[in-house]
């Protein structure tokens, strides 16, 4: 069983940034690739980033945060991260990472089969 497991988040001013780190359980076919989404108070969980083990596939980024927030990996440390930039009150949120089996850096939420637990970051104004 893959379990993702988050960490980093926390409370920060806006303006300011946080790294959340994700790391699977063994690297497995069931990771090929990794995502990050986000829950807000009273609002759906939507997708953040994502990224593939597979070298030549680029990451994709929902709208809200492109330029902002840089999702990478870390082959040797079977680690990845979202680098989370110039920080909003509206980025207020539970972090989650999940995995796929699939190779493409696919946003949907339908497409991930196994979750973490979350993080929370808190973005004061």
């Amino acid at each position: 069983q893959v379990q993702p497991v988050e960490s980093g988040g926390g409370l920060v001013q806006a303006g300011g940034s946080l790294r959340l780190s994700c790391a699977a359980s063994g690297r497995t076919v069931s990771t090929n690739t990794i995502s990050w989404f986000r829950q807000a108070p009273g609002k759906d969980r939507e997708s953040v980033a994502a990224i593939s083990w597979l070298g030549d596939q680029s990451p994709s980024y929902a709208d809200s945060v492109k330029g902002r927030f840089t999702i990478s990996r870390d082959n040797a440390k079977q680690r990845v991260y979202l680098q989370m930039n110039n920080l909003k009150p509206d980025d207020t949120a539970v972090y989650y990472c999940a995995a796929r089996r699939g190779w493409e850096p696919r946003l949907e939420e339908e497409k991930y089969d196994y979750w973490g637990q979350g993080t929370q970051v808190t973005v004061s104004s």
